[in-house]
């Protein structure tokens, strides 16, 4: 393989892709809009869940409960009704996802001390943000009646409530429990992974299409040097993408990389090896830019998003699809990028995954190559 034929290759795509400015832009602008799209619309946070009250008592203290609610980040009093098919149509139809029913004896147990309970109904359609707001509804719950009893010792002269055992939790990587943090450097796995389906799936099989591959075998240049020659600019485009995605993380979203930077490339450049042969695999194969692009968009992206544990929790999978994960290569790359990011740790804690990544790419480049036929059939 001689590197003069090679960089000739490489030329060649270069001015291709710049001539071609509709390509060079998507490459571009993609990254761009998922980033936004992921970061501000895909949140694993609770706020301002959209909330409609029943006091059926209508007393101090139940305003004083409620006060709670509508003073906390994570509900929003939407409105007051004095019926359940009230509080069903606003179900139904959408406008609330959680509603607060508080008995007409309310005050009345309170004042007397005896237990009280308090419904809160939750829109199991939206299972998650359901489970999530009747957890934090508790828990307010759990804050008012340990103040009420707090109040009622000290008027009966038993002094302050003493908790026997009090919890000091702690979020060791991500204090804030940022939900940005952990999506942003899932969101860079999935960027690469889709602009190299997109750039590398149809350039082999454009070659045969236009009828352009005639003209290149007729030519001393050899199958290696036409295949890394037409990686080379593709992959400059995604590691511009790469940094495109990291300073949008810091700019935007305010999600700093706590490790190594220069490890954090280094593995983007590894992961982007394996996606742009794994493209180019599909073209050889397929010889259909068509066909190729689509295979390359569902074998990367879809497995990317849902099997990585960028979105969904993998030790929640079922074992099968826990299994499966082990050949998606977002996976370990993931994995890498959320411990650069978060943990600032490096190889001597990631070296595993890092080792996976650089035999998907190796394995990538050899079924590319040998896949590859430089002849006419």
């Amino acid at each position: 393989m001689k590197l003069r034929r090679l960089a000739a290759v490489a030329r060649k795509e270069s001015l291709h892709l710049l001539r071609d400015w509709r390509s060079l832009t998507l490459a571009l602008a993609i990254p761009l809009l998922l980033i936004l799209l992921y970061g501000y619309a895909l949140t694993l946070d609770l706020r301002n869940v959209p909330t409609v009250v029943w006091d059926q008592g209508r007393s101090p203290e139940s305003r004083e409960l409620l006060s709670l609610f509508g003073n906390s980040p994570y509900f929003t009093v939407k409105a007051y009704r004095n019926s359940y098919p009230q509080l069903q149509e606003d179900l139904d139809r959408g406008r609330a996802m959680v509603a607060i029913v508080v008995p007409s004896d309310f005050a009345a147990k309170v004042q007397t001390g005896k237990p009280v309970q308090i419904q809160i109904l939750g829109d199991g359609s939206d299972a998650n943000t359901s489970r999530l707001a009747m957890n934090y509804a508790s828990n307010i719950g759990a804050i008012y009646a340990r103040t009420v009893t707090a109040e009622q010792m000290l008027l009966k002269g038993r002094g302050k409530l003493q908790q026997p055992v009090e919890l000091a939790a702690r979020a060791w990587y991500n204090p804030g429990l940022r939900s940005q943090n952990v999506l942003i450097p899932g969101i860079i796995a999935l960027v690469m992974i889709v602009v190299a389906a997109l750039l590398t799936s149809t350039t082999i099989a454009k070659e045969w299409e236009t009828g352009t591959m005639e003209q290149l075998i007729s030519t001393p240049l050899r199958g290696p040097e036409l295949i890394f020659g037409k990686i080379v600019p593709y992959f400059c485009i995604g590691m511009i993408d790469v940094a495109l995605a990291v300073l949008m993380g810091k700019w935007i979203f305010d999600v700093q990389i706590v490790g190594n930077s220069a490890l954090l490339f280094a593995m983007s450049a590894l992961f982007l090896t394996g996606a742009l042969f794994f493209g180019l695999m599909l073209s050889i194969k397929l010889k259909s830019q068509v066909l190729a692009n689509q295979l390359a968009i569902i074998a990367g992206f879809l497995p990317t998003l849902l099997l990585s544990g960028f979105v969904f929790a993998i030790e929640n999978m079922p074992i099968p699809l826990q299994i499966l994960t082990y050949i998606v290569p977002a996976r370990y790359f993931i994995a890498i990028l959320r411990g650069i990011y978060l943990k600032g740790i490096g190889l001597e804690i990631l070296w595993l995954n890092a080792l996976f990544l650089a035999i998907y790419a190796l394995i990538m480049i050899v079924v590319a190559n040998r896949n590859f036929t430089f002849k006419l059939e």
